[in-house]
């Protein structure tokens, strides 16, 4: 009799069924979109509901494994195509998107990239990044790959269409690499972590570096505890080791994501082939990620070595407001504001610091969650907002997937946290001075006083002028800047037309402040309004709520 064909686990039917269940979040905004004015995307994407049904189906029914793999692979198809049918109907992009063309533009002509403030991109509903210092922050401030990219392909058309097309290229290659490279049974998981659900898409179309980024650490990350096994990288380890040197040449978040993937390696080659064997394969594969780093960098440390540096140290030193999901709400929502936040900050690099020391000396535990380690510390900084966490999710699914403890059993870690006592001591040791820092900052109080003096109202339901008493408890002098502000993040500043740019410590003065539009209309009632108050140096944060009813 010939053999039966083994029938998938049901596991599997179930994970091909919710990868399917994802491609429904999100399409029908594409179709009502597209129904008005475009009918050809409209129709593709009723096929691909079409498609979605039939694979729900067929993914509870068929009885041979090699079916349900084709099977993933018509998820995927349909993935792909939902995909490109957002990006038609979506593509206008954002600041970031608008930024790296306008970057790859002025590459193209030959112009400065780094340090040139493009003003005119913003405004019209494109976001803006305000800083401490009371203005915005108009310059490109990421590594230069993306814009490379970007200007092969400025000839598609104005506004920052390029920059999408490059994002949302290298996020379907991405996807369709992490499919291709995991365990078959697994590859739908690939789909739903990259394509299904609508997010990364939607950053894909919004024109975001990180994404570039992204797919070029997939190939790094799946089986990354094998770079280097034997001591040999051998062509496909250099080959990764330069994907993760172009990774970090598209965006910084790679750079907080090395340091644990280079010191697992150690760990692991040590424990394989020693000391100096596992010291030269970190070093072949850092040099080599290093070497491709600079030579995507070559043309900008040559032409413009001074503000090359600072742009793409930017994210780090631009002192952007606070904003975020992650502790900073303590002071921007749950109090009145502190006069530590830069504790914040140093919260996260102790956090990221401290992360780094467990992860070597736990790596048979930690050694699964590298992928994950790394933006834990962001939970922290005065910039916690949930991109910098869920656009390198695919990752996690990578390293789940084809780097498990047992590729770990076997790694070198330090035999003095050996016993249990002195494991808990040393995560205490480790991680007590970033939850210090992030109380010592979370408890500090609003160094200005605000009390509303005089509102000038334009019409019933629209302040023209808002007058201001400030006292300024601190014992250094401020400069405060100044903006009111109805929900999550920062509204733009308010003008001051009166008031002393800089307050002496124990001193009070009367600001009168004109919203940056000429008028501010009143929000719902019920609407929490917050005037704020932030200086630079150091970097503070003072609120207060405003009552603020409709003149009669």
């Amino acid at each position: 009799m010939p053999a039966v064909p083994e029938p998938p686990a049901q596991w599997h039917r179930v994970l091909t069924l919710l990868a399917d269940v994802s491609l429904f979040v999100g399409t029908r905004a594409i179709w009502t979109s597209a129904a008005s004015h475009r009918l050809v995307v409209a129709a593709v994407v009723s096929l691909c509901y079409a498609s979605i049904l039939v694979c729900g189906v067929l993914a509870l029914v068929v009885r041979r494994a090699r079916s349900l793999a084709r099977l993933d692979l018509c998820v995927l198809v349909t993935a792909v195509t939902l995909t490109l049918c957002a990006w038609v109907m979506h593509h206008g992009g954002s600041d970031e998107a608008l930024l790296t063309t306008q970057a790859a533009r002025e590459l193209v002509a030959g112009h400065p990239v780094y340090g040139q403030p493009w003003p005119w991109l913003f405004g019209h509903g494109v976001a803006l990044t305000p800083t401490v210092t009371g203005g915005y922050d108009f310059t490109y401030g990421y590594p230069p790959l993306a814009p490379l990219l970007t200007a092969a392909l400025l000839w598609l058309g104005h506004g920052a269409l390029a920059a999408t097309v490059v994002s949302t290229a290298a996020l379907i290659a991405g996807t369709v690499v992490l499919w291709r490279m995991l365990p078959a049974p697994w590859r739908s998981a690939a789909t739903m972590a990259c394509l299904g659900f609508g997010f990364l898409p939607s950053y894909a179309r919004l024109g975001y570096p990180a994404i570039v980024a992204l797919a070029l650490l997939v190939p790094v990350v799946v089986r990354w505890p094998r770079i280097g096994r034997g001591g040999r990288l051998g062509t496909g380890g250099l080959a990764r080791a330069a994907c993760l040197g172009a990774a970090c040449a598209a965006q910084q978040l790679p750079w907080f994501l090395a340091p644990f993937l280079l010191a697992g390696i150690y760990a692991v080659r040590r424990g394989e082939l020693g000391t100096r064997a596992a010291a030269l394969v970190v070093a072949r594969t850092g040099g080599a990620a290093g070497v491709v780093w600079l030579l995507i960098n070559t043309y900008f440390v040559v032409s413009e070595p001074g503000t090359w540096i600072r742009g793409i140290a930017l994210p780090l030193t631009q002192g952007a407001v606070i904003h975020g999901q992650g502790a900073v709400g303590i002071s921007l929502y749950f109090t009145d504001g502190s006069d530590r936040l830069d504790w914040y900050s140093r919260a996260s690099m102790l956090l990221e610091v401290g992360l780094l020391a467990l992860f070597v000396l736990f790596v048979r535990r930690l050694g699964p969650a590298a992928t994950v380690l790394p933006w834990c510390a962001f939970f922290l900084a005065t910039r916690s907002q949930d991109g910098y966490y869920l656009m390198l999710t695919p990752l996690w699914l990578a390293a789940a997937v084809t780097a498990p403890a047992s590729e770990f059993a076997a790694a070198w870690q330090p035999r003095m946290v050996s016993r249990r006592p002195a494991r808990i001591a040393a995560a205490v040791l480790l991680l007590a001075p970033a939850l210090a820092s992030t109380a010592w900052a979370a408890t500090g109080t609003p160094p200005l006083a605000m009390r509303p003096a005089s509102v000038r109202w334009a019409r019933p339901a629209a302040v023209a002028r808002l007058g201001v008493e400030v006292t300024n408890t601190d014992a250094v002098a401020l400069a405060p800047h100044f903006t009111l502000t109805t929900g999550q993040g920062m509204g733009r500043y308010w003008t001051v037309v009166r008031g002393p740019a800089t307050l002496p410590a124990h001193a009070r003065a009367r600001y009168e402040l004109r919203p940056p539009a000429g008028r501010f209309a009143l929000p719902r009632p019920g609407v929490r309004i917050r005037l704020r108050a932030l200086t630079a140096v150091p970097q503070t944060l003072s609120s207060v709520d405003l009552r603020l009813r409709p003149s009669v």
